[in-house]
């Protein structure tokens, strides 16, 4: 079955982007909807897309954009809760109003981005329960007319991550040390390429309907591993000292309450449940070899000179400008 006009929440985000472009094809329309299309007008460049800005979380918003739509995508997700926006609002709510949406405008296609270790009732975290509850109500509300596929992926790395940057940004304004809590908090890296591959290679699949895919990088780490060798691969020399688990919870108590929320104890418990796959890799169900961290984080995290950065930066400023 071909899917020609596709509906996408959260189609600006990282993943987002990724999917867009592997999504993007003649005669295919991807209406993206975003709370600040001038943010992201760059996205608009990418042919047949539509980008439309609105609020997601209004059910009669969702009926009038999604009319008209073969499948919808939902990308839309926070690690964090803030006064604006909560786990329960953003994870469930809004997956049972989309669900809800595509039943009563003849959707057949949907796709939902789930999370390692999701469980609704015994999910370590509140972020953990609420994507597991969100994951449950879409394929709950699965029939004969709508067809449901989810994604559980561990930690997502690639160009413009805010998992392997963020710690090297990290270090670079931490002199000498970078003390890091839940060292040996346990991932297996997926490429956001090769997410965003399973998601396109499912569309039109009917053997993945109703089925929940995990999706995992080729190796396990520990975070201090993969801090570490982002580091070395960036050219940050700094000593991570990990720390012990009584400290890393009130690191994690006093830094919830700074503006950002970079650290919380909900991220806290989340890391204490190792985010792998076990012997289960959707991609590999899916057919696609799972791409080794290796092989793609040194070409955005590896040092540069002056000289480099200059070059990068004027091979881009005609697409920047062109974003424009």
């Amino acid at each position: 079955m071909t899917y020609r006009t596709i509906c996408v929440l959260g189609g600006t985000g990282f993943v987002g982007r990724h999917l867009l472009d592997r999504l993007a094809r003649p005669g295919r329309r991807l209406r993206v909807l975003t709370r600040d299309a001038e943010a992201h007008k760059d996205v608009a460049v990418l042919p047949g897309v539509e980008l439309v800005e609105t609020d997601v979380h209004d059910p009669a918003t969702l009926l009038r954009h999604l009319a008209g739509c073969d499948a919808a995508v939902n990308l839309v997700g926070i690690l964090n809760e803030s006064r604006r926006a909560s786990f329960e609002q953003v994870h469930v709510e809004l997956a049972r109003k989309l669900a809800a949406a595509c039943r009563e405008t003849g959707v057949r296609r949907l796709l939902h981005m789930s999370a390692l270790n999701a469980d609704a009732r015994a999910g370590a975290s509140a972020y953990l329960r609420s994507k597991g509850a969100g994951e449950d109500a879409v394929h709950e509300a699965a029939d004969a007319r709508l067809h449901v596929t989810s994604f559980r992926p561990s930690v997502i790395f690639g160009p413009g991550d805010s998992f392997l940057n963020r710690f090297v940004a990290l270090a670079r304004l931490s002199p000498l040390v970078l003390p890091l809590a839940c060292p040996q908090a346990r991932f297996a890296p997926v490429y956001v390429c090769d997410v965003a591959e399973a998601f396109a290679r499912a569309l039109e699949d009917p053997h993945t309907y109703g089925r929940r895919y995990p999706l995992c990088g080729p190796r396990e780490y520990t975070l201090r591993e993969l801090v570490e060798y982002a580091l070395r691969t960036a050219g940050v020399r700094r000593i991570v000292v990990g720390l012990p688990d009584w400290v890393s919870r009130l690191e994690a108590a006093l830094l919830e309450r700074v503006p950002g929320k970079p650290f919380t104890r909900d991220n806290y418990r989340s890391l204490q449940v190792p985010s792998v796959c076990g012997t289960e890799n959707g991609l590999s169900r899916l057919g696609i070899a799972p791409t080794p961290l290796e092989a793609v984080a040194p070409l955005y995290l590896g040092r540069r000179t002056w000289r480099e950065r200059l070059n990068r930066y004027r091979r881009e400023l005609p697409l920047r400008r062109l974003a424009r």
